[in-house]
């Protein structure tokens, strides 16, 4: 019905937004129009049109038993096909995007999904319908929240609501200036002209580093795993059908480029998680990610586990 974009009237909305609030403010169409977040709480409230849908929740819920060892970041790189996700234990992984078609696959139990770009919820809204069953955590930036509102609000009533606070841009607040980035107590900020950042507390924001994996990441390591593992974090082949899709049937993805934006995030990430004893690994051989110290680790390959059988 969409076709993967924005309905015509949140294009006039965001357009307008910026020529009227100018840069500062411009985020505010992220809410708009309808949507206010009650906050005021540990356990907060969604409201859409003075109507209350659904709830908010804290990231100490993502943090349970099976989470202690290991958290899985999926995304939906080509590479998921060479990898076999039915060892990944319940409850251990957080699938982004598209990951959620594994929840009829191989990962019928995640810990969590995540969607932070609102176009996924104008594309794919009926596979969130059929997949994402009550109950299930779902970390959702402001403008996924509304537009999802926007498709059917109570689809949120029976689920446990993460907000994905945009730090450098966040819910009812002006932007925030490089300076007062710094200046926060739970951030860590690189220097260099990509300026990475990493939230030590995703629950007061994160940093929305160009991909949603970014974000699954500082949640990840708020839960303080042992391991954080990456799945179909590919970057480098985003011309190529995500795994699933057809040749001729994908969409658009800015994924590659957006490589700049989003490796100097992953190496800071990186670098915070071996101070605080947490392992990264990378589970796709053809990732980007290789080229920046994240080696591959084949312990999930399809084809080594085929052969052990």
């Amino acid at each position: 019905m969409f076709a993967g974009k924005r309905p015509l009237s949140r294009s006039t909305i965001k357009f307008a937004s910026r020529l009227l609030l100018g840069r500062s403010r411009a985020h505010f169409q992220d809410h708009f129009p309808g949507l206010r977040l009650d906050r005021s709480r540990a356990s907060g409230r969604i409201f859409y049109r003075g109507i209350e849908a659904g709830s908010l929740h804290q990231t100490d819920i993502l943090c349970c038993d099976n989470a202690a060892a290991a958290i899985y970041v999926v995304g939906s790189g080509p590479s998921i096909n060479e990898c076999d996700l039915r060892r990944v234990e319940s409850r251990t992984a957080i699938l982004l995007n598209g990951a959620i078609h594994l929840m009829a696959l191989d990962i019928p139990e995640p810990l969590a999904v995540a969607v932070e770009d609102e176009r996924f919820v104008w594309r794919h809204f009926d596979l969130m319908r059929e997949r994402v069953v009550p109950g299930t955590i779902c970390l959702l930036s402001v403008g996924v929240i509304r537009a999802i509102c926007e498709r059917d609000m109570r689809w949120l009533a029976d689920k446990r609501v993460i907000l994905v606070d945009n730090i450098k841009k966040p819910y009812k607040h002006k932007r925030r200036e490089s300076s007062e980035l710094r200046a926060l107590d739970f951030v860590v900020v690189s220097e260099g002209p990509e300026q990475a950042g990493i939230s030590l507390d995703p629950d007061k924001g994160v940093f929305q580093g160009g991909s949603v994996a970014i974000s699954a990441v500082q949640f990840a390591m708020a839960c303080r795993p042992r391991l954080i593992g990456l799945f179909g974090i590919d970057i480098v082949n985003a011309d190529q059908p995500r795994f699933y899709e057809t040749t001729g049937g994908a969409a658009y993805s800015g994924i590659a480029r957006a490589e700049k934006r989003i490796i100097p995030h992953f190496v800071l990430a990186k670098e915070i998680a071996s101070a605080r004893n947490i392992t990264f690994l990378n589970f796709s051989a053809i990732s980007a990610l290789r080229r920046y110290e994240f080696g591959y680790d084949d312990r999930f390959s399809r084809v080594g586990s085929e052969a052990a059988q």
